[in-house]
């Protein structure tokens, strides 16, 4: 329990500030006019100030601008900001708080934010907890104090956010060199010294004839005529970096290992419908894994009779899942204990020669703004980004010998694990940086910030008086308010 110096008041949340939930106008339209003058206020109205809607006023709650809106319901619900003049939506809060400094009680209602957001109520949609918010302690200061708290906070805030723009500054340089690195790797740069050593090298050419002997080997013994792989044209290799002589651009479909189910889309939906999944057994793969990069995240299980029913979809050791519908082109290795199961619609697994291609290797080229440009560029959907089996096929690839790929990796990941380390400094600073920025408010409203030459100004105040003193006034005026209506 925080000891309160005798100047300054509590009170309960609930008792002090003014407060009005808001309701969805029985009439509305787009645009506006003499009658539909009303801006309808909803979320998108109150972050971003853009007004989709206006009110003819009938049986609406208002707001003006110097009211305080907590977003009520949904994921967001305790986020607080400023008010627009309008008719306040339905899944807003209005708050007002009598006599005090707006920005004090704007600083107060920020300080509770991530509590009232983790603890918000409903099964559903999410909302705000009355039974916390409405019980918080208000420590109220003498008017003086409150101002001075409050360029205090503003001060220590400022210095903050210098700080932090540092450091997500420096995040986006580490971005940019991270795909320097890939993109030199990708042509050959890291790896020029290290092949002028090499002798005996294979050609990419050389290799791809053995490949391709090898995948006519494989169909021939399978009873089967190997499916051609359609070459890259001259049009589609002009607009590709140029690569060096010992390498050659090939077409993603080549990569594979011989088996027809080595380069695999998941199942139609049909096959796999939520309906048979299992508590335990064999797991099935998605997005979540691949865009969290953690195999063993999520719970999704099918039964061994679902598992061989759907044999075709079943992944291997280091195979590679890429991600196919929103987030398209992540990438996930499976690790050597990785969980027998399949891969779900939202997926594609590629099995690779391991005498010819380095998973590592494919990975890192997956990550180069590059390729993601080319991929961006094919894929489809309306609403989100899609890839299919036919665009990943189509997609160029840099070849060239095991060797030399396995030494391109560890060139990258040599300089990146520099960059690993640095970026997790700036993520561990950022984190202190929200941390300290929550005990700067923790202090503010617990009497703590100011120092003691700081709160004798504030007394110097010609103005300067208790805070019980202005309650009385404010209790005082909303009596006389009262009065004459």
């Amino acid at each position: 329990m925080t000891d309160y110096r005798s100047d300054w008041s509590v009170q309960r949340l609930g008792d002090f500030a003014l407060h009005e939930k808001g309701s969805k106008p029985k009439r509305s339209q787009k645009n506006a006019d003499d009658i539909f003058k009303y801006p309808y206020v909803d979320i998108q109205a109150f972050e971003k100030g853009i007004v989709k809607e206006y009110t003819d006023g009938n049986k609406c709650v208002f707001c003006e601008e110097n009211d305080f809106l907590m977003v009520w319901d949904g994921s967001r619900s305790g986020y607080v900001g400023k008010a627009i003049k309008g008719a306040l939506g339905s899944t807003l809060m209005k708050i007002s708080f009598p006599g005090i400094e707006t920005d004090y009680a704007y600083y107060f209602l920020q300080s509770k934010y991530l509590e009232i957001n983790t603890r918000a109520k409903g099964t559903g949609t999410p909302h705000v907890d009355p039974g916390i918010l409405w019980n918080y302690l208000f420590a109220i200061p003498p008017l003086s104090e409150q101002l001075a708290i409050v360029a205090k906070i503003e001060q220590l805030f400022s210095e903050l956010d210098n700080g932090i723009a540092s450091l997500k500054t420096a995040q986006e340089q580490l971005k940019v060199y991270h795909q320097a690195v890939l993109k030199q790797a990708f042509e050959g740069a890291l790896t020029k010294a290290w092949r002028e050593q090499q002798t005996g090298l294979p050609t990419a050419q050389e290799l791809l004839e053995k490949i391709t002997s090898e995948r006519e080997l494989a169909a021939k013994n399978q009873g089967k005529k190997l499916k051609s792989v359609k070459p890259l044209t001259k049009a589609e290799l002009d607009e590709l970096p140029e690569l060096p002589k010992n390498w050659k651009w090939i077409n993603i479909d080549t990569v594979s290992d011989y088996d027809k189910n080595s380069l695999k889309a998941g199942p139609f939906g049909s096959l796999l419908k939520k309906e048979v999944y299992v508590s335990k057994g064999y797991k099935v793969y998605g997005q979540e894994q691949v865009i969290k990069e953690d195999a063993f995240y999520g719970d999704y299980f099918i039964d061994k009779k679902k598992y061989d029913e759907l044999s075709a979809y079943k992944v291997k050791l280091h195979d590679i899942l890429i991600s196919l519908v929103g987030t398209v082109g992540k990438i996930l290795i499976l690790p050597e204990n990785f969980q027998e199961g399949i891969i779900n619609p939202r997926l594609i697994k590629i099995s690779l020669n391991k005498n010819n291609y380095y998973p590592p290797f494919f990975k890192y080229y997956f990550e180069c703004s590059f390729l993601k440009k080319v991929y961006s560029a094919r894929t489809q959907g309306t609403t989100m980004d899609i890839l299919n089996m036919q665009i990943i096929k189509t997609l160029p690839f840099p070849f060239c010998s095991l060797h030399e790929q396995v030494q391109i990796v560890q060139e990258i990941e040599t300089r990146l694990s520099v960059c690993d380390n640095i970026e997790a400094t700036i993520r561990e600073s950022l984190e202190k940086a929200e941390a300290l920025r929550q005990s700067i408010l923790k202090k503010a409203f617990e009497g703590k910030l100011l120092s003691n030459d700081e709160l004798e100004a504030t007394r110097n105040d010609p103005e300067w008086e208790p805070a019980g003193k202005l309650l009385e006034r404010i209790r005082s005026e909303k009596m006389n308010s009262r009065n004459r209506h």
